[in-house]
This record gives structure tokens, C-alpha cells and sequence, in this order.
């Protein structure tokens, strides 16, 4: 059976989307996924599941997620080779600049349309970029950076897809437990 990394947004960021770690399993179960795991609490799931399609795997999670939480969860599924791509993005991406501050990955329902990519890499100065490599947004915040505002580049807005944020290290962490 295959292997999925799904990603799930905007849940726990408030007291009306909380979404426990036992009820993202109890529901990942009940969607027929197998051998799940979870990895801290802001929705990283590792599963298995016969289907084959990620648009599939993706529809089936958002029904159980719904049924489960009471409301939309918007799901970001990758596989782990994606997954292992995105991380090693990500380390080559820390590597070349020394003086980063914050590196926080967006996950990317949908590849952006290149224009739209364009338009926000050309965001970016001399301190803060943002690099669109598939499925995966970039964002390298270096000195000066404003603590607290995850995505000044408006992320979702430029490129109009849904999509969630990690950091680095979880990103990182994830892909090194569950890609392997």
C-alpha cells in the first residue's frame, strides 16, 4: 500500500479548530488509512492507504476530517519522495545562507501557476526571498526580520492556492522519521 505524508491547515490555532491528535487518527482510520502516525500537534500525519491518486487521498481525509472535527480541514498530501525532496530543498536552501533568521516551508496543494511564482520570488531583497520549488514555498527571513509575521510575502494570496506553513525543523524532523 502506499505511503502518504498529509499536512492538515488551520487546525488548534484557536478555541473553535481544535482537532486532537487522537481524533486526526480516530478519522484517518475511519477514511481507511493504516499504520498512521502523528508528529506534534498542528496536523502532520503519516499514513498508508490503497488509493493511488493524491487528489483522491486528499478528498477522502477532508470527508473523514470534516465529519470528525465539525469543519473544513483543508489537507495537503505529498509522498514521502516529495516529501524527502522538499526537506532537501530546504537544508540546501539553510546551507547557502548563513545569516537566516526564519525558513518556513509552505506546502502547496497545487504546483502555482510559474507567473504567479514569478511574481513572488520578485518580492524578494537582498535579506528575504521567497523560493518556489513545486509543490513548496520557501520562505528564507534573514536579519531584521520581524519576529512573528510568518509570511510577509502573502504567500497564498500571490500564488491563489491553498496551502499551509511548517518550519525548517519540522519539515525536517518529518522527513527524516517518516521518508526514509
Amino acid at each position: 500500500m502506499p505511503t502518504y505524508v498529509a499536512f492538515l491547515r488551520a487546525i488548534n490555532l484557536g478555541p473553535n479548530r481544535k482537532f486532537a491528535k487522537v481524533d486526526i487518527v480516530t478519522a484517518t482510520e475511519a477514511a481507511g488509512g493504516a499504520d498512521v502516525l502523528t508528529h506534534i500537534n498542528t496536523g502532520n500525519v503519516r499514513l498508508t492507504m490503497p488509493l493511488r491518486s493524491r487528489a483522491k487521498v486528499e478528498a477522502t481525509l477532508e470527508r473523514a476530517y470534516r465529519e470528525q472535527a465539525g469543519f473544513e480541514v483543508p489537507t495537503i498530501v505529498y509522498t514521502p519522495a516529495e516529501l524527502r525532496a522538499i526537506a532537501d530543498d530546504a537544508r540546501e536552501l539553510t546551507a547557502s545562507r548563513p545569516d537566516l533568521e526564519r525558513h518556513y516551508v509552505y506546502l502547496l496543494k497545487e504546483e502555482p501557476d510559474p507567473a504567479r511564482a514569478a511574481e513572488l520570488e520578485a518580492r524578494g531583497d537582498q535579506v528575504n526571498a521567497a523560493v518556489v520549488r513545486r509543490r513548496a514555498v520557501h520562505l528564507l527571513l534573514g536579519p531584521g526580520y520581524q519576529a512573528g509575521g510568518v509570511d510577509p510575502f502573502k504567500c497564498e494570496k500571490v500564488l491563489q492556492v491553498v496551502a499551509t506553513n511548517r518550519n525548517y525543523n519540522v519539515v525536517t524532523t518529518i522527513a527524516d522519521k517518516w521518508c526514509s
